[in-house]
């Protein structure tokens, strides 16, 4: 899809899996590497457990397909060699401390004169600009500054790294390829110039924490960390059971669109005989909200969940898993990623990619992002050798140098939103597709949802709330999702809703649903009844695992996917049973790489006219983050395990307690400078000789150094002291924590929007997680209420007369 496009990659570990999606889905990916090669190819895993630069698991993961040469941005001759490929380049990939490449003279405004047409694309850990711009960081305190750290783990130890690393940084990276294809769109369809992309990896990995960062602006009680689940207004919401070989992901929870799954789970107990008939019967439409008011008393949902445990105790975890597809239940087991390797599902979808990889013969490599009708997406070969392409590239015998091609005839300077003019249904609901509609919508697209008040958006019942009054249009998860969206409200289970869909389709560009497969055939609204109303028609529908296989028709929320995908398996303490990372977690990776996947898709057509279908599955998508693990698993047949915050390069590396309650600063030397500040700091400048090795064979030790040092200190102040010693720390930082962040507060990150129905029409919402230098995103409205804009739409989008709505609503469509 994106085979008419050059990019250059300047990141490292940290930031390879940006263009790795690009390449994914089409384009040239030239990766620079300084002599000796990328650090990601000096880091582990290694095949055969031999450290090596064309043995890395690591490199391996997120480079194959691209072609490498080796600059040497330290000198001027390779600073112009680098100027001479950033003139044939489309987009470029940096990824460091802010200044940095411009220092070199090669930052976005010194490559903007020489190719005005590129995209250049930074990735850095607080954005480019802000008071802690250049604090120093880590994946850890990434994760620390962002918000997600505070909600993971044990309630009685630290908070916890979740997830194999670098998460933190990989959320950074995905978003960075979705933010580069905005502003490309842009480019090919208005002004015929690139631009800025600035990505904060703060902001990015935020979007992992669920919009709960947003509860001290709501004045809602804070979020807690609980193992297995999340600690809500003082209710333990348990979504992690053990069951007879493991532990099973339960989604046991209530309201309109989940009460019919809980019912079905609770058929079951009861027929087992762990219930009796008034359990059984419970109102798990209106039991939330009755937990919350004080008619079901939290002993009650204690003992309910306590005979939940007895329960699944006496299953298997793929007997829950055959239960889950034939009884229609929200469970899936908690897998390995051994048990990932062997999945059926994912075997049936062809899903993974042999590669092979010299005297280790073929690898199976995660594949596809998506399924494509049109253009699926070829399998990609082994990652290139050091230098393999310089010569190609950079040598005598070198080719004419490439020239950008752009469609715009006479370039110019817009300030117009990027993607103003495209045209958005949005039949998707909860978290992971309305995260994707989101960023079309901050950055100019028109997005219509579809609702339903018969069947209330999950979403909308969902913390945190204004105040903590629950309530359809009370929930920040919902307002935040949908900010700037119409809403029509519609019954689209009756069959008069179908004219007024295909009304909709015919307007549309894009068309996105994620219903459970084989819910929009039943409508009569699959793609190929869709693109006889628009031949051209992009559209996607995203699920749990797609739209065939084995395991397709299992329903389900980012907590199954995240449990399924390896994710959960893989976080909490090695002496502990895992407690997975917090929420659903795929629901906040998967929409980026949809989003990539779709600009790839529309990018296409501008060029051929041709629309086509994407089957999206999220845990597909997500396991691209868990590559290295995966591969580290074919390769040296390796389980990985969890770790709590201790990490296999760098030490020490952890998450210390300090003065207050529940307070805790995260803290991770990466480097031997690092090391001899911090210990200069700490007055043990007797440790300043230690290795690296040395410092992760004694971490325990390190670890009770800084505990000491850190348990004296207002978190603040430590980690102020901490930074000017140029050592990675951060505060790990909840909803409070994250309000008065002075980086979050410069960066626009939380902003008040107009709303129909809060107090004083204003409500709170989290700003665009990456910027455009000449376009920046515009938020206009937090989500809408239900139905807010049926007549708004029905008659200025569509043209309906009155007295065509009146029918309608006469008729009870609209609602």
């Amino acid at each position: 899809m994106l085979g008419n496009l050059r990019v250059l990659d300047l990141t490292d570990e940290r930031g390879q899996l940006a263009s790795h999606i690009l390449r994914c889905l089409g384009a040239e990916v030239i990766l620079v590497e300084p002599p000796g090669g990328t650090r990601a190819r000096a880091m582990g895993p290694f095949g055969g457990d031999e450290p090596g630069p064309e043995r890395s698991l690591q490199f391996w993961a997120h480079n194959r397909g691209k072609k490498s040469v080796v600059i040497d941005l330290e000198t001027v001759e390779g600073q112009d060699e680098l100027l001479a490929l950033a003139v044939g380049a489309d987009l470029l990939f940096e990824l460091g401390q802010p200044g940095d490449m411009a220092a070199k003279g090669l930052g976005p405004d010194d490559l903007a004169e020489v190719n005005p047409s590129l995209v250049y694309t930074s990735i850095s850990p607080f954005g480019a600009t802000g008071p802690r711009a250049n604090w120093v960081a880590s994946d850890l305190t990434v994760l620390a500054a962002s918000g997600p750290l505070s909600l993971t783990g044990d309630r009685d130890r630290p908070p916890v790294r979740f997830g194999p690393a670098p998460q933190g940084w990989y959320h950074a990276s995905i978003e960075a390829a979705g933010a580069a294809l905005v502003a490309l769109h842009e480019r090919q369809h208005t002004s015929g110039l690139g631009q800025h992309v600035d990505v904060s990896a703060q902001q990015a990995a935020n979007q992992v924490a669920a919009s709960q960062m947003l509860s001290h602006h709501l004045n809602a009680v804070p979020t807690q960390r609980i193992a297995g689940g999340a600690f809500f207004g003082g209710i333990d919401i348990q979504l992690m059971w053990p069951c007879l070989d493991g532990y099973a992901s339960v989604t046991f929870l209530f309201g309109t669109a989940i009460a019919p799954f809980t019912q079905n789970l609770m058929n079951w107990v009861y027929e087992e005989g762990y219930c009796d008939e008034a359990t059984r019967d419970k109102d798990w439409v209106e039991y939330a909200i009755m937990l919350i008011d004080g008619r079901e008393p939290i002993e009650e949902y204690d003992r309910v969940k306590s005979l939940l445990a007895d329960f699944f105790a006496t299953k298997t975890k793929d007997e829950l898993l055959s239960a889950a597809i034939e009884r229609r239940l929200l469970i899936t087991p908690v897998t390995t990623v051994a048990d990932v390797v062997a999945s059926a599902q994912l075997e049936a979808r062809h899903f993974w990619e042999t590669v092979e990889q010299g005297q280790f013969g073929p690898v199976r490599h995660p594949g596809s992002l998506a399924k494509l009708s049109v253009t699926p997406l070829e399998n990609l070969p082994a990652a290139p050798e050091l230098g393999e392409h310089t010569d190609e590239l950079l040598g005598a015998t070198r080719t004419a140098p490439r020239r950008v091609q752009i469609p715009v005839s006479s370039p110019v300077a817009s300030t117009e939103p990027p993607l103003a003019g495209l045209k958005v249904l949005d039949l998707m609901w909860v978290m992971a597709g309305p995260a994707a509609s989101r960023v079309l919508a901050d950055y100019g697209a028109e997005v219509i949802r579809v609702e339903s008040a018969r069947r209330v958006e999950t979403a909308r019942t969902l913390q945190p709330f204004l105040a903590d009054e629950a309530g359809v249009e009370n929930s920040g998860l919902y307002n935040n999702l949908n900010a700037g969206k119409r809403c029509i409200a519609l019954d689209m289970s009756r069959p008069e809703a179908r004219e007024i869909i295909l009304d909709l389709v015919g307007w549309s560009d894009v068309v996105l649903e994620a219903f459970s497969p084989k819910a929009m055939r039943a409508w009569g609204l699959d793609y190929d009844a869709l693109k006889l109303a628009k031949p051209d028609l992009v559209m996607a529908s995203t699920c749990l695992n797609g739209q065939y296989g084995p395991h397709s028709s299992l329903a389900g929320f980012g907590t199954m996917a995240a449990a399924i995908s390896g994710f959960f398996y893989l976080t909490g303490w090695p002496d502990r049973a895992p407690c997975g990372a917090f929420g659903a977690y795929t629901d906040y990776v998967a929409p980026r790489f949809m989003l990539a996947t779709l600009l790839a898709a529309i990018e296409h057509r501008r060029r051929t006219g041709e629309g086509q279908y994407i089957d999206f599955a999220q845990g597909e998508a997500s396991l691209q983050l868990l590559a290295p693990a995966l591969l580290d698993y074919d390769v040296n047949g390796r389980i990985a395990e969890r770790m709590g915050n201790d990490d296999d390069r760098f030490a020490p590396h952890g998450v210390y307690r300090a003065v207050g309650d529940d307070q805790w600063v995260a803290i991770a030397v990466e480097t031997d400078d690092q090391w001899r500040s911090l210990v200069t700091l700490v007055g043990r400048d007797e440790l300043a000789a230690l290795s690296a090795g040395e410092r992760l064979a004694r971490r325990r030790e390190l670890d009770e150094i800084l505990s000491t040092w850190v348990a004296e200190r207002d978190p603040e102040v430590a980690v102020l002291t901490l930074q000017e010693h140029a050592v990675p720390s951060y505060v790990v930082q909840n909803t409070r924590e994250c309000a008065n962040d002075p980086q979050l507060i410069h960066r626009g990150h939380f902003v008040e929007l107009a709303h129909g129905s809060q107090p004083g029409h204003k409500t709170w919402v989290e700003g665009s997680r990456f910027t455009l230098s000449r376009t920046p995103a515009v938020l206009t409205d937090a989500g809408p209420t239900i139905g807010q804009h049926t007549f708004e739409v029905l008659h200025e989008t569509l043209g309906y007369d009155t007295d065509r709505i009146a029918e309608l609503a006469a008729a009870e469509l609209l609602e």
